[in-house]
């Protein structure tokens, strides 16, 4: 827009699109017409649990809509064929590239690990696959933004598919194939041909996508906001300072085991970051947890389990862990900077 400087903009998206400022004034004045003060812990509670359920929803909503119309154009036997093209760490790069365009839960990326691994696709690459699909999303990059500034954001991104990159590079020169299922080393099935969808279809399948999605994980956003409005009200910071604060070397190692077991996405996930953040919690420590918690629950490795054996689980695992610790000591040192 002529005249409006672009620094506003930004701001203007920033605030009051991805953060949805508005949103939270509104809550707050409708809580306020109730006689609930939002300023106040129980108030700030209410208000909390609301404007972040109902934020997460709408971005939900939008964000799963719209990459369900692009996956519509990129079915598994199409993802296969593209990832065939590419060999060396460029397969690693791509794998991980195509994470980022997956669905959010860790236990929804398995089964097309599976399928991309069966059609004799690098393990390397699979595994790149398998590390970002949960941990860096276009979600992730997009809700991170509603928190904290898009540079903190873009870094993660960054980050996450270094981590994917690296991990799955590893796991390919270890020569792990025979850690595998046997069931996962078969035949690969002959590739399907592509279902050819009108817009109209691509539109449905995207609803259906939405719909489904929020069904599965919003019981989880209520768990996660939930657990976030209870620290961000309830907890005193100078608990979470002792815990997870700077003075505590192992705060990174300690969040990124904590993390490993609880069972969340991206959109569950972000609420509980969010109130650590503002409890005092180095940002490394924040983005380490957040990792750990997409990417290593125990549902995924339960099932995971079912298709890798032990050696190769364990070494998953093991790469993860490090190279989210890694990630969260490099962001608390470079904290100042964002």
């Amino acid at each position: 827009m002529k005249g409006v400087p672009m620094e506003s903009i930004g701001t203007f998206i920033l605030d009051q699109v991805l953060k949805m400022q508005w949103l939270s004034e509104l809550i707050a004045a409708l809580l306020g017409a109730l006689g609930i003060d939002a300023a106040g812990q129980w108030g700030g509670t209410l208000h909390f649990f609301i404007y972040d359920t109902v934020k997460i929803v709408i971005l939900l909503c939008v964000l799963v809509f719209a990459i369900s119309y692009i996956q519509s154009h990129f079915p598994p036997e199409r993802s296969r064929k593209i990832m065939g093209r590419f060999k060396g760490i460029w397969g690693n790069v791509v794998g991980a590239l195509l994470g980022t365009v997956t669905p959010f839960c860790s236990c929804s990326s398995i089964p097309l690990f599976i399928g991309f691994t069966r059609a004799g696709l690098p393990l390397g690459v699979t595994f790149s696959f398998l590390i970002s699909s949960p941990m860096v999303d276009l979600g992730s990059l997009v809700l991170i933004m509603s928190i904290f500034v898009p540079g903190v954001a873009v870094a993660y991104t960054v980050v996450g598919l270094l981590i994917a990159i690296a991990g799955g590079t590893v796991i390919q020169r270890m020569g792990m194939e025979e850690h595998l299922a046997d069931f996962v080393r078969g035949d690969a099935p002959a590739d399907a041909e592509l279902l050819s969808m009108t817009v109209a279809e691509r539109l449905a399948y995207a609803r259906r996508e939405t719909w489904g999605t929020f069904r599965k994980v919003f019981p989880y956003i209520l768990l996660g906001v939930g657990i976030g409005a209870f620290i961000h009200n309830w907890i005193p910071a100078e608990w979470i300072e002792l815990v997870l604060g700077d003075g505590n070397p192992f705060a990174v190692v300690l969040a990124t085991l904590v993390g490993a077991p609880i069972y969340a996405d991206t959109f569950g996930a972000i609420p509980i970051a969010e109130a650590l953040y503002y409890k005092g919690t180095g940002l490394g420590t924040v983005l380490a947890f957040m990792m750990s918690v997409t990417t290593l629950s125990i549902p995924s490795l339960t099932m995971l389990s079912r298709v890798i054996k032990p050696k190769l689980m364990v070494t998953f695992v093991g790469l993860c862990i490090v190279g989210m610790c890694i990630s969260g000591y490099v962001f608390n040192f470079l904290q100042p900077l964002f």
